[in-house]
């Protein structure tokens, strides 16, 4: 049986694996802080070597992008180190590595949707922290294994701007959202079924890099907007500036991803954001 260990199951996107793990022929293992320290390598050695691992689906982060500028070890020790120890132990025991990485490693200062090869200038400890766990793995370089880099996740479990959107969208008779930052969402569920179709076919010797995130291009009060269309809440939105809503992290203006390489190298269709969310709306039970 081949067995697979996901990391940060109880996040968005591992949430969302657990969700669609029924429709695949493989054994999981779920693990979260408390089944699995990541940040503890021979923690991770004996839970390898204990449950025969075969692929490891790492989507553990330290995603508090705000607080990682205050806790920069912390987010190190799980962004960056927790990374290269499942880089090595995956290199020493044969076993095939998904890495998800973000649009943060980016600075936002670019004129067209990056690709994989265009070079990094993270503007936040988060960026920089997830920029060093990429290169982690690269130098250590695990046989058939891959980093995805995706943005705006969103999802039906856990935390997210679609969620905090409806919340404040019933609260409210307005309210202000950023529309000098452009980017796309990524609905997590989608993610999760690329990654499980796409694992039998990850076969390389130098780890590769790809972008994923739905298709479409829009601005986060573009995002807003179609949310409280879509679930009929009367909440103003009004557009501001990012300086206008200062935050201690800095985010990119600009981090559209090209999806091309992806797409050609698996043969997969990637969803339009609007549907997507769509989708994510009527599983939260907020589709109007």
């Amino acid at each position: 049986m081949h067995n697979i260990l996901v990391t940060g199951s109880n996040g968005q996107l591992g949430s969302e694996i657990r969700t669609l793990s029924k429709n695949y022929n493989y054994n999981f293992l779920f693990t979260d802080t408390n089944e699995l320290d990541i940040t503890n390598k021979k923690a991770i050695d004996s839970f390898i070597k204990n449950n025969t691992v075969n692929t490891i689906i790492n989507c553990a982060a330290y995603t508090a992008v705000d607080k990682a500028e205050d806790e920069k070890i912390l987010a190190n020790s799980i962004n960056h180190l927790a990374v290269k120890y499942l880089a090595e132990i995956s290199k020493k025991n044969s076993i095939k590595m998904v890495h998800i990485s973000t649009d943060y490693i980016f600075d936002g200062q670019n004129f067209k949707p990056y690709i994989e090869t265009d070079s990094p200038n993270p503007n936040s400890i988060y960026g920089k922290t997830k920029l060093d766990g990429e290169k982690a793995i690269l130098d250590t370089n695990p046989k058939n294994s891959i980093i995805i880099r995706t943005s705006w996740v969103y999802s039906s479990f856990g935390d997210n701007f679609v969620k905090t959107m409806l919340k404040l969208g019933k609260e409210r008779e307005s309210l202000g959202v950023i529309f000098d930052q452009i980017g796309t969402p990524t609905y997590a569920r989608d993610l999760a079924k690329t990654i499980l179709d796409i694992l039998p076919k990850i076969e390389n010797s130098r780890v590769n890099t790809y972008h994923y995130s739905n298709e479409g291009v829009v601005s986060w009060y573009d995002f807003a907007k179609e949310i409280m269309r879509m679930a009929k809440l009367e909440c103003k939105i009004d557009p501001i500036e990012t300086k206008e809503y200062p935050t201690p992290a800095k985010r990119p203006h600009y981090s559209l991803l090209n999806k091309s390489k992806i797409k050609e190298s698996y043969n997969i269709d990637i969803p339009y954001w609007k549907d997507s969310l769509d989708e994510c709306l009527k599983e939260i039970g907020e589709r109007k």
